[in-house]
């Protein structure tokens, strides 16, 4: 059994949603980094401050179920509604709003965007 940390993570400049709270468990231990090229600085600092662990979903895939929180860097409307419409907590480092055919799932206890890795504080 591993010792989890929480933070918070608010919305950045021209962001929406949040703030949120993300704290990995055993069932969810996942920081997924949904952005290209790697792991997102700002994924990274989720994991090293909750002791998650964070992995590139481009690379790799998880079920839904095992990620504590997506970090993601969509400026338009497909990622940015599917993870809360799974009910996974969403990252977006782009200044996003609720838009497209999923913005129903996107709300502010779900969703948070504009994020930059200062934007994520221990708690």
């Amino acid at each position: 059994m591993s010792e989890y940390k929480s933070v918070v993570v608010s919305k950045g400049r021209g962001g929406w949603g949040g703030p949120l709270t993300v704290l990995p468990t055993d069932d969810r231990p996942l920081v997924a980094s949904i952005t290209g090229g790697g792991i997102h600085p700002v994924a990274q600092r989720i994991a090293d401050l909750t002791g998650g662990q964070a992995f590139d979903g481009f690379k790799s895939s998880a079920p839904f179920d095992k990620i504590a929180v997506a970090v993601i860097d969509c400026g338009g409307t497909a990622r940015v509604g599917v993870y809360p419409m799974k009910k996974v907590l969403t990252v977006d480092v782009h200044a996003t709003s609720p838009a497209g055919p999923l913005a129903q799932f996107i709300t502010e206890e779900l969703f948070v965007s504009g994020v930059k890795p200062e934007d994520v504080q221990e708690t």
